[in-house]
């Protein structure tokens, strides 16, 4: 047993020189052959303990933020897994590895899109700025991954006195929060560039963006989810689990329901008894949920600060939605072609200028009628936006009239 603490206590002590070496200056590239010579695989926990010494013995957050991206570049694939636990399906970490899945899948086409682009014709240019803008729109959805780990995982790991990591990943998240907004706006601003000042842009701030990211999904699941694991109970995964839904999922609505063996979730009857009261009468939440889901039209709510809150589950729908839209910017929910109009109608709402916006369309053979509502308090305070989205085919092709019972859809 003294044999493995000393071992441990030497790879921590040749650790921490190798990362304030980079400190120094000294290349990645030639701290990486030292580790590799000297350390072997570090278990990931060891990786921890190295960054919380490091900042109780004073190297300044900014330089610990800095070294950062170095030292987990020359720790990728040196930092042993053997002895992490396995995830179940669901799990609150199983959720953000499929999401840092969909995230690399888009940081990848990101990339694909900004090869060769001093190679393009002017009209190929343009047609890469707007798939740009769309995909730039989607890895904004990584502000609800992060806002997860910070809120609902860091208070955890904090309670422990783990605050080393949850400290320097705030820090970059907060970093890639910066490096993808100017990217949004670069992008929103490069209309008929050539493709020679769009490759500027690309080398400057998109693919930084997209490797910021990419590396981060090294940070979570070499170190960060692994130790978690080891820390968090099941119990602690189950509060995170039932909380998740409230900031929203990134890219991806997970298919399981995870639900720990040995812990009885809080009881749904006692929380469908509770009536939601209203002026007009009240309702349980399985009576108001059904009601919603049962109405012949789908309605999406946006709050006052243009979050997504709430879509209905109707057994037809029109528009597809999925969980991962929820905690969302609506901005960031619609192509950036028609960001201004979505713009404008929240503008008009707030300002009590409209009320409403309907729109119809030809969608499919199927004839849609979409309209917007400003929902407000008994006071006129705006509290939100209800988009209001039905198929109208049917009904519009109705001629006289029906006044003998006549079921239509199911038999029996």
């Amino acid at each position: 047993m003294s044999e493995l603490i000393n071992n441990s206590e030497r790879r921590k002590t040749e650790l921490k020189k190798l990362i304030l070496r980079l400190h120094e200056g000294v290349e990645p590239d030639a701290v990486r052959t030292e580790l590799e010579k000297v350390l072997g695989d570090v278990p990931y926990g060891e990786v921890v303990e190295v960054e919380q010494e490091l900042i109780r013995e004073g190297l300044p957050q900014e330089d610990i933020l800095k070294l950062c991206d170095i030292h987990s570049a020359v720790l990728d694939g040196r930092i042993d897994q053997s002895m992490a636990k396995l995830v179940p399906p669901g799990h609150p970490v199983d959720v953000f590895k499929h999401e840092n899945e969909a995230l690399q899948a888009v940081t990848g086409r990101i990339r694909k899109l900004c090869e060769g682009l001093t190679s393009f014709a002017d009209a190929q240019v343009d047609e890469r700025v707007m798939q740009l803008r769309a995909l730039f729109n989607e890895l904004g959805d990584v502000d609800k991954h992060y806002r997860r780990l910070e809120n609902l995982l860091f208070p955890f790991l904090e309670q422990r006195g783990i605050t080393g990591p949850p400290t320097v990943l705030w820090g970059k998240h907060d970093e890639i929060r910066d490096q993808l907004k100017g990217a949004r706006e670069a992008l929103a601003a490069a209309g008929g560039s050539t493709g020679e000042e769009i490759a500027v842009v690309a080398d400057l701030l998109l693919l930084p963006a997209t490797q910021a990211i990419d590396d981060m999904v090294i940070k979570e699941e070499q170190i960060l989810f692994p130790m978690s694991m080891d820390q968090l109970t099941d119990l602690e995964w189950y509060d995170i689990h039932r909380q998740t839904s409230e900031i929203g999922f990134c890219l991806y609505d997970p298919k399981l329901e995870w639900k720990p063996k040995g812990i009885a979730p809080p009881p749904e009857a006692a929380v469908d008894g509770e009536a939601v009261r209203m002026p007009s009468g009240s309702l349980t939440p399985t009576e108001l949920t059904a009601i919603l889901n049962t109405m012949p039209f789908d309605v999406t709510f946006v709050d006052a600060q243009d979050t997504v809150k709430y879509f209905s589950q109707g057994a037809e729908r029109i528009f597809d939605r999925n969980r991962a839209i929820l905690g969302r910017d609506v901005r960031l929910c619609h192509p950036p072609s028609s960001v201004h109009i979505v713009d404008t109608i929240i503008e008009d709402f707030k300002s009590g200028r409209q009320d409403s916006a309907p729109f119809w369309i030809q969608l499919h053979g199927k004839f849609i009628h979409i309209e917007y509502f400003a929902v407000r308090d008994p006071e006129g305070t705006y509290l939100g936006t209800l988009e209001v989205s039905q198929d109208l085919t049917a009904k519009r092709a109705l001629t006289g009239e029906q006044r003998l019972l006549s079921y239509t859809g199911k038999e029996g």
